[in-house]
């Protein structure tokens, strides 16, 4: 069998009347052309068999029918299905892979096909695959933020809220207490009684995780007032929507709800399906990064199996969608295949993604942590190092009042690449007093005074860059200055107003088909996603923003962009632990850097690829790799990436256990972070010296520099807060 050790996609594309797919591995996704084969889709008989499958499915409560007739049927429906859904070649692949994730990412009117119950003549795809769903919708989506996962998660389990459900109270108390069993790895609060929607509203947004076990039931006829019924009123898709509007929602829920039996007489199966897809969806356009649904009502028995098996498996460490497949297993093993129950339950979201991994136990037992910051700032280098070299060779077409200004920003580029701040810095603040007009000079000030950490002063010419442009009516100048101020703000942990410059610079670039901001812009999310802990939604953003910059690799810009996203693909899949695949990205951007002779990026590849060589224990070619990236920072004059430097060098001593090391550099770093206030690579600082400090028994030093990052990390929006007061509270008696 084919190798299925990292995950699939399957990507469906409905065209009028072809069906379009293209099966390929996970990393592969950045490729620059992707085969793809097409299929006649006849919607009538696409949901004539979809129909069959419901009412096999809902016949298993209603009339007690033989189970093993219902389980044949369902697999010559399933195989009808195979048969009319997939191409011969992907057939073909997906018959050829051992068990793997497989990521089904599937236009918005796909969602009411049962994929899951695909036969293959052999398996159900539920069965075989670690499977989620992804969907396509053709609405605009804002940019939801998603929660950032505690290293302690909180789940709220809310179960039987009319009363007349004994089953569904039974689940929730099963639940609570077993998780009551792991209360270190996570703290659960269960709620039976007056349940109404404003408790619901009021607390939902504080919990990782959510756990429904009730009715769902629908106001009117229309599918958008299909909600939980709650002991006051239905908790309807709108309500979800509006809490969304103002903080993170959970980061899974789990709705173990059904369709009262009125409800379920009076609809057909389709539009029950439906009206679960609705409430699914609303969870998921509003943040929601997980969504498990039962399309059906199972036996309450069967019901509790499932979420017991489900939580259990993912406080084992597995993932979403191996908990869910062994859930399913575990009901075949009881029950037996005849019964369908395990047929019952959808996960929409990447079914590798996993909360209570190996990962982060050791996270919070070693004495570092990844160092977020060094690898955020250098994965999308701000915007001026390429630009300068753009408006070098376009710069006759600038207007300006003396034309000698050419010459000089001619030469002020150069020494900007030779790391010559100063010297920046005098000749654009002379061209910008006596030439204002001069556009191209004002991002270069700004990125000098950022290379010397000189935040307000970069600020102050990026505005200055806006308000020139916006003068001038020049829209692409104007989106650009946007995406640095937004860069700025980012690197200083001002995440708002980050985000706030990134969606004015994205709106204003995609309203004048600005393909070079999208692309750069879309990158720069990417980042912002990542700070998050949200790997999925960055590339989600890299796939749509390399696929710009590919088309058009032959422009120097978009070329350097490419070489961005390949660097931040980098990264992203060093967060996985995929460290073979980050190598390879980082190897293309090195490649693309080297083209453009472009010195500074270097150092970003040096430190990266170096701490990759750390990760996997490789610790003297992880120095060497570090020296090499300091060695460029300190001839460019690069305060802020010199303070990481040091922090990583650290981090890299901590690990070979030389701490009288790891203390100088953690100190080192510390002082250049206050001479630059550099507050995030500050309390970055901070919070390894205190776990080094930690580790050594030094408890009231270790207080005092936890204390510290911690009330760093408490003004912006980052998970390493409730981290670090974890942490703390282990340096107490009783802790």
């Amino acid at each position: 069998m084919e190798d299925s050790s990292r995950a699939w996609i399957l990507e469906l594309f409905k065209d009028s009347l072809r069906l379009k797919m293209s099966l390929f591995k996970a990393d592969d996704f950045a490729q620059t052309v992707r085969h793809y084969t097409q299929l006649n889709f006849d919607e009538r008989q696409i949901t004539g068999i979809c129909r069959d499958i419901t009412d096999i499915l809902s016949r298993r409560y209603k009339d007690k029918s033989n189970p093993l007739s219902l389980a044949n049927s369902l697999k010559k429906s399933g195989q009808l299905l195979w048969d009319h859904l997939f191409s011969k070649p992907v057939k073909q692949k997906l018959k050829s892979l051992a068990s793997s994730n497989l990521v089904i990412m599937m236009d918005e009117e796909l969602t009411n096909i049962p994929w899951e119950l695909l036969y293959d003549g052999q398996d159900f795809l539920s069965l075989k695959f670690d499977l989620g769903r992804i969907v396509r919708s053709k609405n605009e989506l804002g940019l939801n933020r998603y929660r950032s996962v505690s290293q302690k998660p909180k789940m709220l389990v809310l179960a039987n809220p009319t009363n007349d459900l004994d089953s569904a109270y039974r689940e929730g108390i099963f639940i609570k207490n077993q998780f009551d069993k792991n209360r270190s790895r996570i703290g659960v609060d269960f709620k039976s009684t007056n349940i109404d929607s404003m408790y619901v509203k009021r607390n939902l947004r504080d919990y990782d995780i959510v756990h429904f076990a009730g009715h769902c039931e629908s106001k009117s006829s229309d599918v958008s007032d299909t909600g939980w019924v709650l002991s006051d009123n239905i908790f309807t898709a709108d309500d979800i929507i509006a809490l969304s509007e103002s903080s993170p929602l959970p980061s899974l829920v789990f709705s173990n709800a059904c369709h009262s039996a009125q409800m379920q007489n009076d609809l057909s199966d389709i539009e029950c399906q439906e009206r679960a897809y609705t409430l699914g969806s609303a969870f998921l356009f509003s943040g929601v990064r997980h969504y498990i649904g039962a399309i059906r009502k199972i036996e309450d028995n069967e019901s509790l199996r499932f979420a017991r098996e489900f939580y259990g498996g993912l406080t084992s460490g597995n993932s979403l969608g191996k908990s869910l497949r062994l859930a399913r297993m575990k009901l075949i093993k009881e029950y037996g295949l005849d019964n369908i129950s395990w047929a019952s339950y959808v996960l929409y979201g990447d079914p590798s993604y996993n909360f209570f991994g190996a990962q982060n136990a050791v996270r919070s037992s070693t004495p570092q942590i990844a160092n977020f910051k060094r690898k955020k700032a250098v994965s999308a280098l701000a915007v001026t190092g390429a630009c300068c070299l753009i408006f070098v060779g376009a710069i006759r077409i600038l207007p300006s009042i003396n034309p000698s200004t050419y010459a000089k920003y001619s030469n002020s580029s150069k020494l900007y690449l030779s790391g010559k701040n100063e010297k920046v810095i005098d000749i654009c603040g002379k061209i910008v007093s006596s030439d204002p007009g001069f556009l191209p000079a004002y991002p270069l000030l700004g990125d000098a005074y950022r290379r010397m950490g000189k935040k307000d002063l970069a600020l102050k010419y990026y505005f200055q860059y806006a308000m020139q442009s916006e003068k001038k009516n020049d829209n692409n100048r104007l989106a650009c200055a946007y995406s640095g101020i937004g860069w700025i703000y980012h690197m200083h942990g001002d995440y708002p107003k980050a985000l706030e410059f990134y969606n004015k610079a994205l709106s204003l670039s995609r309203k004048n088909s600005d393909k070079l901001n999208e692309a750069d812009v879309l990158g720069k999310l990417a980042v912002w996603y990542m700070d998050k802990d949200d790997n999925d939604k960055a590339l989600e953003l890299l796939t749509k923003s390399s696929e710009i910059n590919r088309q058009r690799i032959n422009i120097y810009r978009h070329k350097y962009n490419l070489a961005c996203d390949y660097f931040n693909l980098g990264l992203l899949f060093t967060n996985k632990d995929d460290y073979a695949t980050a190598k390879e990205f980082y190897d293309k951007s090195f490649v693309l850097f080297k083209e453009l002779k472009l010195k500074h990026e270097l150092s970003d590849y040096y430190f990266n690829i170096g701490e990759v060589y750390k990760f996997q224990k490789e610790y003297l070619k992880a120095m060497d790799y570090y020296q090499k990236g300091l060695e460029i920072d300190t001839e460019q004059g690069h305060k802020p990436n010199i303070a990481c430097a040091y922090t990583m060098i650290g981090e890299l001593y901590v690990d070979m256990d030389n701490l009288s090391e790891a203390e100088k550099y953690f100190k080192l770093a510390i002082s250049s972070c206050k001479d630059i206030d550099a507050q995030l690579e500050l309390a970055e600082a901070y919070h390894d010296l205190g776990l080094l400090y930690k580790q050594q028994g030094r408890k009231n030093k270790a207080r005092e520099h936890l204390r510290l990052a911690q009330e760093i990390y408490k003004k912006v929006d980052l998970p390493y807060y409730e981290e670090i007061k974890t942490e703390l509270l282990s340096l107490y008696p009783g802790g």
